[in-house]
């Protein structure tokens, strides 16, 4: 488009607008028509005076959600309803007492402020605050430019300028209504993918891993019937798509292979269940509880109150071990020993006592006790017992053992060799 054919275009579009305003500012019905609105915006703001000592919030707390976000976005806008009525009783005055009146300022001022508040009402129920705000100046700019006039030019200019890819005519208008469709019905995919993804989680009969394969495999379906619907409802040939297709496989297998990688040992994981959440698992240093399975990462909260991110891959090429895979007991251990003077039996019984004391030692299977070795100063026995829940505080359940172990030992007169003892002994036997 050249310099010519733009001023052209405004001029076309700003012509209804001057001869508007030309016949409004050639009479007196300019300043009453801006007094009147200016008097109706000074009884809105003591309206909203008013309003703020209400409490809105707390009573609608019972009411359902979508409703509740209406009625607050009616009554955020109760300043502007204010106004809208304000105008408009001033107009009928004006249309009754007045012989030939002219009121366009005013029902320009009625009709934008009223596809405001409709606008908004009704993108309250919106909860994202991005795709809310793009919804919201974009409804109401269609209404804007519909109320003065300007719609159909601004719609014929942008569509009378195009060019043509893949045998596809491309316009400014094309490009426009594509990309606020297309946010539209992603957010609508996604708060619908959401939706049915809680369902699945609830359904008991589904593994944990099987919820939330089938919860991201929907999420991705209706977020392809979503951009497939938009695109060929606009008369885009999605043949055209063919060439992104092959530029995006290109950047997949240069750029993105970690990325790609990551997705397919997720749903790989998914899959086989080797993983899911609630697990108990342990990848190189880090151990922790599966709490999040994503299309790239599995988040696993670790005993230290720190969350860790791991990459799907890391679980298909690295030795993993997952406490709770086929059962959520675990085994753990406790090494001590004893002087020679202690009859290790009795020893045995004391030390199998002592775990069946604590309480989160599991009865069956039952405590066993090994004697390991006839060390240089001391007989050595291995303390083994079964715990429930390996997200739980392993190392809490191992210090009770120890302890409960020490003072049975105590009791029964069993002794323990201390390190002082054990090397007089060794320096008296030189």
């Amino acid at each position: 488009m050249n310099a010519a054919d733009l001023q052209d275009a405004m001029a076309t579009l700003i012509a209804p607008i001057q001869a508007a305003l030309r016949t409004e500012f050639s009479s007196i019905w300019l300043p009453v028509q801006l007094g009147s609105i200016v008097l109706a915006a000074i009884i809105a703001v003591v309206a909203a005076g008013v309003r703020m000592r209400f409490d809105l919030v707390t009573a609608t707390l019972a009411w359902p959600a979508y409703l509740r976000l209406m009625v607050r976005a009616l009554a955020n806008n109760f300043a502007i309803l204010t106004f809208i009525v304000a105008l408009v009783i001033m107009r009928a005055g004006i249309l009754a007492w007045a012989a030939d009146p002219r009121t366009y300022l005013l029902n320009v001022a009625i009709n934008l402020t009223t596809a405001w508040v409709v606008i908004a009402i009704f993108t309250g129920v919106i909860r994202n605050p991005f795709i809310n705000r793009v919804v919201a100046i974009s409804a109401w700019t269609i209404a804007a430019l519909s109320i003065v006039g300007l719609l159909e030019p601004i719609v014929t200019a942008l569509d009378s300028r195009a060019i043509m890819f893949g045998g596809s005519r491309v316009t400014p208008l094309l490009v426009l209504k594509t990309s606020v469709l297309l946010l539209v019905a992603l957010w609508a995919a996604i708060a619908a993918g959401n939706f049915f993804d809680r369902r699945v989680q609830a359904m008991s009969e589904l593994t944990p891993s099987i919820q939330v394969l089938v919860g991201k495999l929907i999420r991705i379906g209706l977020i392809t019937i979503a951009v497939v619907v938009v695109l060929s409802s606009l008369g885009i040939d999605l043949s055209v798509l063919a060439v992104f297709g092959g530029a995006i496989g290109v950047g997949i297998g240069f750029g993105l292979q970690k990325i790609v990688a990551n997705f397919v040992s997720g749903i790989i994981l998914l899959a086989d269940k080797s993983i899911k959440p609630g697990d108990t698992i342990s990848v190189g240093d880090h151990i922790g509880r599966v709490s999040n399975m994503g299309a790239r990462y599995t988040s696993v909260d670790g005993r230290d109150g720190r969350e860790y991110l791991i990459p799907n891959e890391d679980f298909i090429t690295q030795r993993v071990v997952n406490w709770s895979y086929s059962n959520d007991l675990v085994r753990l251990e406790v090494k001590f020993g004893t002087t020679y003077a202690s009859d290790p039996r009795k020893t045995q019984n004391a030390a199998i006592a002592a775990a069946r004391s604590v309480d989160q030692v599991l009865q069956q299977p039952p405590p066993l006790c090994h004697l390991t070795a006839f060390g240089t100063s001391a007989i050595e026995f291995m303390l083994l017992f079964w715990v429930k829940n390996p997200g739980a505080d392993i190392s809490g359940v191992h210090s009770a053992v120890m302890l409960a172990l020490w003072d049975t030992l105590e009791r029964e007169g069993i002794g323990i060799p201390k390190p002082g003892a054990t090397r007089v002994i060794l320096e008296q036997g030189k």
